[in-house]
């Protein structure tokens, strides 16, 4: 990834990327455009759908450039601001008129979901005959919101989440371009904080590397700044689970919840451990790499845990249940505790 020159720039802005090579975790999509580039077979219309901070935007940009596009000539519209029909019929209106210095005119339209009716309609008749010197490229969030006949009118490319391998080690290379060392372990956990997204990975490290006061960051930095629990909250909880002893797990999250850390992530980070220790136990050729994920601490409690058959697939299933409902729950740490509750009751 190159840096950019600029300064006070996100580190989403400054480490995007700038060409194909530079995109990671898309390489299904990379290899198709540069194919299609290659043997000049470029679509008149292209759908990118994924989630948000996936890339769509920026690998849209670097086909733009790829294809010889100038800024003069690239449009980009927000379609959650600009909606509407006017702003449609303004797009079609300019699309006819020819190229200012580009073989191109390219159009991204962003959040193309959030597009009216109306707009949609009278996109679809530009999309059926477009001049030869326009691309479209509509990227969304929301694909069952687009319709079947704007999507039957462009080549549509799926854009996966990047896993959290992928995305720590981008944090990793990231905060070494600044001058710092991210541990593994800390790494790892601005992953998971980042849900799937590039964009979230790099705000989440952006933050930490503005108020780091040091140039080695571990994870009890990370837990720091951003409230997540410290990692004997969580290993005490899963030893509560494993004893099926519920005062020992709910004592635990009641030190979290005094210690004002969120409970979803929480959850997420109990998700996260009982996911490796259940696939070190039952995928055993996996277990070398997933060893790599967790801390000296985690590690050597997951080797004990692996062996105990009181961490098991329905402990994860309960856990998943409680993180979904927790967004919608009075009172955010109670479905944890109703699961610990449910999980260490005697079985009759």
């Amino acid at each position: 990834m190159k840096k950019e020159d600029t300064r006070h720039q996100t580190l989403y802005r400054q480490y995007r990327p700038g060409t194909f090579d530079e995109v990671r975790g898309q390489a299904h999509v990379v290899d198709t455009l540069e194919k299609a580039i290659k043997h000049k077979k470029i679509a008149h219309a292209y759908l990118f759908s994924g989630g948000r901070g996936t890339g769509k935007t920026t690998v849209a940009r670097i086909l733009a450039r790829e294809l010889g596009v100038s800024d003069k000539d690239l449009y980009e519209m927000d379609a959650a601001s600009n909606r509407g029909i006017d702003d449609i019929r303004e797009l079609r209106e300019g699309v006819y008129a020819m190229p200012f210095e580009s073989p191109y005119k390219f159009y991204i339209i962003d959040e193309a979901h959030m597009l009216t009716k109306e707009a949609w309609n009278a996109l679809l008749k530009t999309l059926e005959e477009p001049p030869a010197h326009c691309i479209f490229v509509l990227a969304t969030t929301e694909m069952h919101k687009v319709p079947d006949t704007i999507q039957s009118r462009c080549e549509v490319y799926a854009f996966k989440q990047p896993t959290r391998e992928v995305l720590a080690q981008i944090v990793v290379d990231v905060a070494q371009s600044e001058g710092f060392t991210l541990e593994k372990p800390a790494a790892e956990l601005v992953a998971l904080l980042a849900e799937g997204s590039f964009r979230d990975a790099l705000s989440v490290l952006q933050k930490i590397l503005s108020v780091s006061v040091g140039k080695k960051i571990d994870i009890s930095a990370v837990e720091v700044i951003f409230g997540a629990p410290k990692g004997e909250i969580v290993r005490d909880i899963i030893r509560g689970l494993a004893a099926k002893d519920a005062s020992v797990a709910l004592s635990a999250i009641r030190r979290a919840v005094s210690g004002n850390m969120d409970a979803r992530t929480l959850t997420k980070i109990l998700i996260e451990r009982m996911r490796v220790m259940l696939l070190m136990r039952y995928a055993p050729d996996m277990r070398e790499s997933l060893e790599g994920e967790l801390s000296e601490a985690d590690l050597a409690l997951a080797k004990d845990i692996v062996k105990d058959p009181g961490i098991a697939s329905e402990t994860l299933r309960a856990l998943l249940e409680a993180y979904s409902i927790m967004a919608y729950a009075a009172v955010p740490h109670m479905p944890l505790e109703l699961a610990v509750i449910d999980l260490c009751a005697p079985q009759e």
